[in-house]
């Protein structure tokens, strides 16, 4: 790999700033100062920037518990911050959300800078299903949850891909649904009358969000959930 697209992805840095760094004189490989941004980086060659050791990492995939309040975007507005707020840590590598929360819901937001697979995740050929636990305004009847099972709610001319209906409680559900229109889950109760008073996204494909993590909090992937991910959309 050339050493100024080495050093980009390392700390963050656009092309132009990584080529301004060796030029200077900044970077070391395995102890010469070298400044030619074309010069081929060895496989496992040790590289300082100004003494400090820097590894090149590979895609980074990150389970955030996002509470309300927080954009799923990469841009902040004058109202909400966005989810990068949770994470500065990880700002540098420029990331992204693999499928987007309202900024009044909560739950799994999985973070990442894989593009192919935040594409397949959220892209209808795969239907990837996501859970959400829904808080309703009003008790949901038996009639509507044979609505949901029989994929009988259909907007805009098409029916909502409902996978599963979980009562818990008679105005809470456990809804998986494998598409991702604007706002569907709001606006599929609100085709049966009622109101979404609480959104939490519990799971992408086969993955829960971590019990343990509060909101605002995350954790990486392990290499198995990765690996999951990627069964699940044939990235593997």
């Amino acid at each position: 790999m050339r050493l100024d697209k080495y050093i980009s992805k390392a700390l963050g840095l656009t092309r132009k700033e990584a080529k301004e760094t060796i030029r200077r004189g900044e970077v070391q490989v395995n102890g010469e100062v070298v400044r030619k941004a074309d010069f081929k980086v060895p496989e496992g060659a040790k590289v300082l920037v100004n003494g400090t050791l820097v590894e090149k990492r590979g895609h980074i995939y990150v389970m955030l518990n996002k509470p309300k309040g927080y954009l799923s975007t990469t841009e902040r507005d004058k109202d909400y911050p966005s989810f990068l707020d949770l994470i500065p840590e990880y700002e540098h590598l420029k990331p992204f959300a693999a499928g987007r929360l309202d900024v009044d819901a909560e739950g799994f937001l999985l973070i990442t800078t894989d593009g192919e697979l935040a594409h397949r995740l959220t892209h209808p050929k795969w239907k990837v299903p996501k859970t959400y636990e829904v808080e309703l305004e009003k008790p949901l009847s038996e009639e509507d949850i044979k609505k949901l099972q029989n994929r009988e709610v259909v907007i805009e001319g098409k029916p909502v891909a409902v996978e599963k209906v979980e009562l818990k409680e008679p105005n809470r559900v456990f809804l998986t649904i494998s598409e991702g229109r604007f706002h569907i889950v709001k606006r599929l109760f609100k085709e049966l009358g009622n109101k979404v008073v609480n959104l939490k996204r519990v799971a992408i494909g086969p993955i829960r969000l971590d019990s343990s993590l509060q909101e605002g909090e995350y954790r990486e992937l392990t290499e198995e959930e990765i690996k999951k991910l990627k069964e699940a959309v044939n990235l593997l």
